[in-house]
Protein backbone atom coordinates (compact mmCIF):
# COMPACT_ATOMS: atom_id res chain seq x y z
CA UNK A 1 0.00 0.00 0.00
CA UNK A 2 2.84 2.46 1.11
CA UNK A 3 4.87 1.21 -1.71
CA UNK A 4 1.54 2.33 -4.52
CA UNK A 5 1.63 5.76 -2.28
CA UNK A 6 4.90 6.58 -3.08
CA UNK A 7 4.67 6.10 -6.87
CA UNK A 8 1.48 7.67 -6.83
CA UNK A 9 3.28 10.85 -5.21
CA UNK A 10 6.54 10.54 -7.39
CA UNK A 11 3.82 10.84 -10.23
CA UNK A 12 2.23 13.97 -9.23
CA UNK A 13 5.80 14.79 -8.74
CA UNK A 14 6.56 14.11 -12.28
CA UNK A 15 3.38 16.21 -13.68
CA UNK A 16 3.64 18.90 -11.72
CA UNK A 17 7.31 19.80 -13.22
CA UNK A 18 6.40 18.57 -16.56
CA UNK A 19 3.15 21.49 -16.48
CA UNK A 20 5.84 23.95 -14.88
CA UNK A 21 8.05 22.99 -17.74
CA UNK A 22 5.10 23.54 -20.21
CA UNK A 23 4.36 26.74 -18.72
CA UNK A 24 8.09 28.07 -18.93
CA UNK A 25 7.96 26.68 -22.98
CA UNK A 26 5.07 28.42 -23.90
CA UNK A 27 6.22 31.41 -22.05
CA UNK A 28 9.68 31.48 -23.58
CA UNK A 29 7.69 30.85 -27.04
CA UNK A 30 5.01 33.78 -26.50
CA UNK A 31 7.61 36.17 -25.19
CA UNK A 32 10.58 35.05 -27.91
CA UNK A 33 11.02 38.41 -29.83
CA UNK A 34 11.32 40.25 -26.03
CA UNK A 35 14.15 38.17 -25.01
CA UNK A 36 15.74 38.66 -27.95
CA UNK A 37 15.55 41.85 -28.37
CA UNK A 38 16.37 42.56 -24.48
CA UNK A 39 19.92 40.40 -24.87
CA UNK A 40 20.34 42.58 -28.54
CA UNK A 41 19.72 45.48 -26.27
CA UNK A 42 22.64 44.45 -23.76
CA UNK A 43 24.92 43.41 -26.47
CA UNK A 44 24.69 47.16 -27.97
CA UNK A 45 25.63 48.26 -24.48
CA UNK A 46 28.33 45.93 -23.71
CA UNK A 47 29.47 46.75 -27.42
CA UNK A 48 29.04 50.39 -27.06
CA UNK A 49 31.20 50.51 -24.01
CA UNK A 50 34.26 48.48 -25.39
CA UNK A 51 33.81 50.25 -28.97
CA UNK A 52 34.52 53.88 -26.46
CA UNK A 53 37.19 52.34 -24.59
CA UNK A 54 38.94 51.30 -27.54
CA UNK A 55 37.78 53.51 -30.17
CA UNK A 56 37.45 56.90 -28.34
CA UNK A 57 38.72 56.63 -24.60
CA UNK A 58 42.58 55.14 -24.95
CA UNK A 59 43.07 57.16 -28.03
CA UNK A 60 41.90 60.59 -26.42
CA UNK A 61 44.49 59.05 -23.54
CA UNK A 62 47.10 59.09 -25.78
CA UNK A 63 46.29 62.22 -27.32
CA UNK A 64 46.40 64.27 -23.72
CA UNK A 65 49.75 63.02 -23.25
CA UNK A 66 51.34 63.88 -26.78
CA UNK A 67 49.83 67.58 -27.04
CA UNK A 68 51.19 68.33 -23.10
CA UNK A 69 54.36 67.78 -23.73
CA UNK A 70 55.55 71.76 -24.75
CA UNK A 71 53.66 72.69 -21.78
CA UNK A 72 55.47 70.59 -19.52
CA UNK A 73 58.78 71.99 -20.69
CA UNK A 74 57.36 75.67 -20.11
CA UNK A 75 56.98 74.08 -16.90
CA UNK A 76 60.21 72.92 -16.14
CA UNK A 77 62.30 76.24 -17.86
CA UNK A 78 59.74 78.08 -15.26
CA UNK A 79 58.21 79.89 -18.02
CA UNK A 80 54.78 79.80 -16.04
CA UNK A 81 52.89 82.42 -18.56
CA UNK A 82 53.45 79.91 -21.52
CA UNK A 83 53.05 76.98 -19.67
CA UNK A 84 49.52 77.83 -18.50
CA UNK A 85 48.34 79.28 -21.81
CA UNK A 86 50.54 77.76 -24.69
CA UNK A 87 52.26 79.33 -27.16
CA UNK A 88 49.46 80.04 -30.40
CA UNK A 89 51.14 76.22 -31.81
CA UNK A 90 50.69 74.09 -28.36
CA UNK A 91 48.04 73.87 -25.50
CA UNK A 92 49.04 75.19 -22.31
CA UNK A 93 48.08 73.19 -18.92
CA UNK A 94 44.28 75.57 -19.12
CA UNK A 95 43.30 74.18 -21.80
CA UNK A 96 44.45 70.58 -21.35
CA UNK A 97 42.64 70.73 -18.73
CA UNK A 98 39.40 71.54 -20.67
CA UNK A 99 39.47 69.60 -23.43
CA UNK A 100 41.12 66.32 -21.75
CA UNK A 101 39.65 66.74 -18.37
CA UNK A 102 38.41 63.15 -17.89
CA UNK A 103 41.92 61.90 -18.56
CA UNK A 104 44.68 61.45 -16.28
CA UNK A 105 47.20 64.03 -17.81
CA UNK A 106 43.66 66.25 -18.04
CA UNK A 107 44.01 65.60 -14.27
CA UNK A 108 47.52 66.51 -13.94
CA UNK A 109 47.36 69.25 -15.99
CA UNK A 110 45.14 70.49 -13.04
CA UNK A 111 48.32 69.90 -10.27
CA UNK A 112 50.57 71.70 -12.76
CA UNK A 113 48.35 74.86 -13.60
CA UNK A 114 48.30 75.28 -9.66
CA UNK A 115 51.35 75.43 -9.25
CA UNK A 116 51.93 78.11 -12.36
CA UNK A 117 49.16 79.88 -10.50
CA UNK A 118 51.04 80.35 -7.56
CA UNK A 119 54.18 81.23 -9.12
CA UNK A 120 52.46 83.82 -11.01
CA UNK A 121 50.88 85.01 -7.25
CA UNK A 122 47.23 84.01 -8.44
CA UNK A 123 46.57 82.48 -5.44
CA UNK A 124 42.87 82.06 -5.56
CA UNK A 125 43.31 80.50 -9.15
CA UNK A 126 45.82 78.26 -7.83
CA UNK A 127 43.43 76.78 -4.84
CA UNK A 128 40.46 76.51 -8.02
CA UNK A 129 42.96 73.73 -9.52
CA UNK A 130 44.63 72.19 -7.14
CA UNK A 131 41.02 71.81 -4.98
CA UNK A 132 39.70 70.20 -8.23
CA UNK A 133 43.42 67.92 -8.53
CA UNK A 134 42.72 64.68 -7.38
CA UNK A 135 45.58 61.97 -6.32
CA UNK A 136 45.71 58.96 -3.42
CA UNK A 137 49.66 59.41 -3.49
CA UNK A 138 51.26 60.05 -0.51
CA UNK A 139 53.62 62.54 -1.83
CA UNK A 140 51.94 64.81 -4.80
CA UNK A 141 48.32 64.44 -3.32
CA UNK A 142 49.95 65.29 0.02
CA UNK A 143 52.02 68.36 -1.86
CA UNK A 144 48.90 69.59 -3.30
CA UNK A 145 47.31 70.00 0.05
CA UNK A 146 49.85 71.65 1.30
CA UNK A 147 50.59 74.03 -1.50
CA UNK A 148 46.33 74.36 -0.79
CA UNK A 149 47.51 75.75 2.52
CA UNK A 150 50.40 77.85 1.11
CA UNK A 151 48.07 79.86 -1.16
CA UNK A 152 45.41 80.35 1.92
CA UNK A 153 48.27 81.74 4.28
CA UNK A 154 49.18 83.90 1.32
CA UNK A 155 44.90 84.93 1.25
CA UNK A 156 44.99 85.17 4.88
CA UNK A 157 42.60 82.30 5.51
CA UNK A 158 44.52 80.75 7.94
CA UNK A 159 42.06 78.44 9.87
CA UNK A 160 41.74 76.89 6.11
CA UNK A 161 45.35 77.54 5.84
CA UNK A 162 45.57 74.70 8.71
CA UNK A 163 42.74 72.34 7.81
CA UNK A 164 44.91 71.54 4.62
CA UNK A 165 48.24 71.56 6.17
CA UNK A 166 46.81 68.98 8.65
CA UNK A 167 45.39 67.01 5.46
CA UNK A 168 48.62 67.26 3.91
CA UNK A 169 50.21 65.43 6.75
CA UNK A 170 47.57 63.02 7.26
CA UNK A 171 47.86 62.14 3.25
CA UNK A 172 51.71 61.76 3.48
CA UNK A 173 52.25 60.09 6.54
CA UNK A 174 56.04 59.52 6.17
CA UNK A 175 59.23 60.47 7.73
CA UNK A 176 60.17 62.65 4.62
CA UNK A 177 57.05 65.14 4.44
CA UNK A 178 54.99 64.61 7.51
CA UNK A 179 57.34 66.58 9.52
CA UNK A 180 57.57 69.45 6.90
CA UNK A 181 53.73 70.03 6.49
CA UNK A 182 53.35 69.55 10.77
CA UNK A 183 55.49 72.52 10.81
CA UNK A 184 53.91 74.53 8.82
CA UNK A 185 50.73 73.76 10.63
CA UNK A 186 52.88 75.13 13.95
CA UNK A 187 54.05 78.36 12.26
CA UNK A 188 50.71 78.91 11.10
CA UNK A 189 49.05 78.33 14.78
CA UNK A 190 51.64 81.15 15.58
CA UNK A 191 50.58 83.40 13.12
CA UNK A 192 47.16 82.99 14.92
CA UNK A 193 48.66 83.55 18.34
CA UNK A 194 47.41 79.87 18.87
CA UNK A 195 51.38 78.89 20.86
CA UNK A 196 49.07 75.91 22.51
CA UNK A 197 48.44 74.34 19.43
CA UNK A 198 51.50 75.33 17.92
CA UNK A 199 53.50 73.66 20.56
CA UNK A 200 51.75 70.51 20.14
CA UNK A 201 52.60 70.23 16.54
CA UNK A 202 56.32 71.00 17.08
CA UNK A 203 56.01 68.31 19.85
CA UNK A 204 54.85 65.51 17.56
CA UNK A 205 57.63 66.53 15.18
CA UNK A 206 59.76 66.22 18.26
CA UNK A 207 58.52 62.60 19.84
CA UNK A 208 57.05 61.13 16.02
CA UNK A 209 59.96 62.06 14.09
CA UNK A 210 63.35 61.92 15.57
CA UNK A 211 66.20 61.77 13.36
CA UNK A 212 64.50 64.40 10.59
CA UNK A 213 66.08 68.01 10.15
CA UNK A 214 62.89 69.95 11.59
CA UNK A 215 63.33 67.01 14.68
CA UNK A 216 67.05 68.33 15.05
CA UNK A 217 66.03 72.02 14.89
CA UNK A 218 62.86 72.03 16.64
CA UNK A 219 63.73 73.05 20.35
CA UNK A 220 63.84 76.74 19.46
CA UNK A 221 60.36 76.60 18.08
CA UNK A 222 59.28 74.59 21.25
CA UNK A 223 61.24 76.81 23.56
CA UNK A 224 59.66 80.19 21.80
CA UNK A 225 55.85 78.94 22.25
CA UNK A 226 56.47 77.71 25.80
CA UNK A 227 58.06 81.69 26.80
CA UNK A 228 54.73 83.15 24.75
CA UNK A 229 52.51 80.54 27.12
Amino acid sequence: MAKKNKKATEKDSFKTVESALSRAEKFIETNQKAFLYGLGGVLVVVLGIIGYFKLIREPHIKEAWAVSFMAEQYFVKDSFNLALNGDGDNPGFIDIVDEYNKTPMGNAAKYYAGVCFMRLNDFESAIEYLESFKSKDPMVGAIAKSLIGDANIELGNIDEAINYYLKAVEQADNELLSPVFLMKVGKAYELKKDYKSALEAYRKIETDFYGTKEQINIEKYITRCELYL
